[in-house]
This record gives structure tokens, C-alpha cells and sequence, in this order.
């Protein structure tokens, strides 16, 4: 591959930012070297300080199936289970899940589903644009079959991946993805 020195400073280099980043973190929080606050707070470790954008908000989360017992269509009753027991979101949103491929590599099987987002109203029973929600389900070869799939989720034209239990949803993510393509809808002449 590369020069095995060289590989082996960068990767010095790397944990040498990435720990003066944690320790600039846990000072500017006001962190003790436990990893928690003198008045308690639910940031449990180092790693969630990465996450945590609401230290007083539990991040909602529900129990994935197992990989041994995953098939397409449970994945899509655990992306619905997922929807309406973690998302808050207004009644007036409705969202259809479709599976849309399995893919496979060398240590897991991957499993595509979109989630199409719209919000119907009785003078516009069809919407004019909507917004789609990618989950991806990740059911591992070589690990354990009683262990839990492992499950991602990226917003239509962002590139940031969500993890359930790690990010809290946000219903104005739908929006503004609504919002941008009626935008650029109207700026279009036919």
C-alpha cells in the first residue's frame, strides 16, 4: 500500500488531534476527567459529547431485530415502529416505506428502504413536492446471530448519516427539503 512509517505518523498525528479535540471539549463543558459534570447531566461518556446536541434530551430509541431473525419485511414494521415511537412530528405528515434493493458484500447483506414524506391537504390532496427519508439495515455475516442489525438513516440531499438513538429527528429537515424543491419548482419555466 504505502510507506509503513509514514502510515505509521499519520496515524500519530490523528490520535494526537483527535484526543487535544476531547480534552478542549470536556474543558469548554466543564467536564472532570470522569466525563461528568459537577451538577449531573445524562452525557455519559466521551463519545457522546460528539452526539449530544441536547445534554437534558434522551434520544429516543427502539430494539432492532436480530440479525439471524431479519428479513425485508420486518425491517420495513421496525422502520414504522421506529417512526412512530421516536419521531414527533404534526398529524398531518404521511409517509409511505418501500424497500427498494438488497445489496451484499463480503461480511454483510445491506437492505435499501426509502420513507416518502408529504403532507396532503383537502385543496391539494396530491403534494406538490415531497421528502424522502434512506434507511439503510445492515445484517452482519460474521457477527453473532443473536446480535441487532445495524441501522443508518440519511435525509434526501444531505449528506450527514444518522444512527437511531444518537440524533434526535427534526420535522423542519422535511420541511426545508419540501420547501427547497417547491422553490426550485417555481423557478422553472415550461
Amino acid at each position: 500500500m504505502g510507506d509503513p512509517e509514514l502510515e505509521q505518523q499519520a496515524h500519530v498525528l490523528v490520535d494526537r488531534v483527535i484526543s487535544n479535540a476531547r480534552r478542549r471539549l470536556i474543558a469548554e463543558m466543564g467536564l472532570t476527567q470522569s466525563g461528568s459534570r459537577p451538577e449531573s447531566t445524562t452525557i455519559r461518556d466521551y463519545d457522546s459529547l460528539l452526539y449530544s446536541e441536547w445534554p437534558d434530551y434522551d434520544v429516543k430509541n427502539i430494539n432492532w431485530i436480530k440479525c439471524e431473525d431479519f428479513t425485508p419485511e420486518k425491517g420495513v414494521e421496525k422502520i414504522e415502529e421506529f417512526i412512530k415511537t421516536t419521531w414527533e412530528y404534526v398529524g398531518s405528515w404521511l409517509y409511505c416505506i418501500d424497500f427498494l434493493r438488497e445489496e451484499e458484500d463480503e461480511y454483510s447483506k445491506f437492505y435499501r428502504y426509502q420513507v416518502r414524506w408529504s403532507i396532503p391537504t383537502r385543496r391539494k390532496p396530491i403534494p406538490r413536492a415531497t421528502a424522502c427519508v434512506y434507511f439503510t439495515i445492515e445484517a452482519s455475516k460474521i457477527k453473532p446471530g443473536h446480535f441487532p442489525v445495524e441501522v443508518y438513516y440519511v435525509f434526501e440531499a444531505n449528506r450527514l448519516v444518522h444512527k437511531p438513538g444518537n440524533s434526535r429527528f427534526r420535522e423542519q429537515w422535511l420541511k426545508d427539503i419540501i420547501d427547497s424543491k417547491i422553490i426550485l419548482m417555481e423557478g422553472v419555466t415550461f
